[in-house]
């Protein structure tokens, strides 16, 4: 409809139907036909039509302003939304797991909200899985792929996993030898719906499954990671959750010869999940666009 307007216009702006069709590259018989499809919508006869000239009816005025003002609107329209594409605005609805969102998260809201100043974030470090749609969560960062095929995914890291505790507590019980030793070790454990836990080491082709237990559960690793810095045990956890304390000493990595996971496969990787595909929000584009820049740094 909005198409007919357009030619509808360029016809009385320019007085003519051929000279119409020759500005819009279009037979004066497909103009013609827009016209009189206008008119039959319409039921009404919007021009008076002779060999010489082009009248406007009454009811043409009427739809000439009505068009004009339909065509505009849409151009505002396309306009604002383009202006959008370029910038970043309004409420941007994060959840993400406790840990990661502590230590990688948190730490660049301040960096993205000074670069997008019409920008509003509202996060939630939760390890619960939470559902985008009936909660209005626009980013979901959790580990693994989504089961729910109707959202999209974009992997950020991958999560690989270390085995620690701090110099005191191995200087007390002694460092593990080997992935059965831990047999004899207070293990701190993340709550895996309360079954019994396993820690998985490989070696080149050799796989050992321990049956770990310990004093201290918990469904975030904050608590179990707090203890071990102050010598409660030894930890199985995400080495981004670990690297910083390594390296200053309140940690140190235990059967580094193996390596660790919380599952016999991997402890997987981690995704940022959004709806929308091609047509997301432009804020959540630009969000984990930043985000993945600032996690290869």
């Amino acid at each position: 409809m909005l198409s007919a307007m357009r030619i509808f216009i360029k016809v009385v702006e320019l007085g003519s139907f051929s000279k119409a069709a020759e500005v819009l590259n279009m037979a004066p018989s497909s103009v013609a036909r827009n016209i009189d499809n206008l008119e039959q919508d319409f039921n009404a006869v919007l021009l008076k039509r002779s060999t010489r000239q082009l009248l406007l009816t009454e009811a043409g005025e009427q739809f000439l302003t009505g068009a004009r003002k339909l065509v505009s609107d849409e151009e505002s329209l396309k306009a604002s939304l383009s202006q959008q594409e370029l910038q970043p605005e309004g409420v941007l609805r994060i959840s993400v797991f406790e840990g990661f969102g502590r230590v990688k998260v948190c730490p660049i809201l301040p960096g993205f909200l000074a670069q997008y100043p019409k920008v509003k974030i509202e996060i939630d470090l939760d390890n619960q899985l939470v559902d985008l749609h009936s909660e209005n969560i626009d980013i979901a960062i959790r580990i693994g792929s989504p089961a729910d095929s109707s959202l999209h995914a974009r992997m950020l890291m991958t999560n690989q996993t270390s085995l620690c505790a701090s110099p005191t507590y191995l200087a007390q019980f002694g460092s593990p030898k080997k992935p059965d030793d831990l047999l004899q070790h207070n293990c701190l454990l993340l709550d895996r719906d309360r079954q019994r836990t396993y820690w998985h080491f490989h070696k080149a082709k050799q796989y050992k499954k321990v049956p770990v237990q310990g004093n201290l559960t918990s469904r975030g690793g904050t608590p179990i990671l707090e203890a071990a810095i102050h010598h409660g045990g030894i930890v199985l956890l995400s080495s981004w959750m670990m690297d910083d304390l390594i390296q200053d000493g309140s940690l140190v990595r235990c059967l580094p010869e193996w390596t660790p996971s919380l599952s016999e496969q991997s402890s997987g990787d981690i995704y940022a999940l959004y709806s929308g595909g091609k047509h997301m929000r432009p804020v959540i584009r630009a969000f984990i666009d930043y985000l993945v820049k600032a996690l290869k740094l």
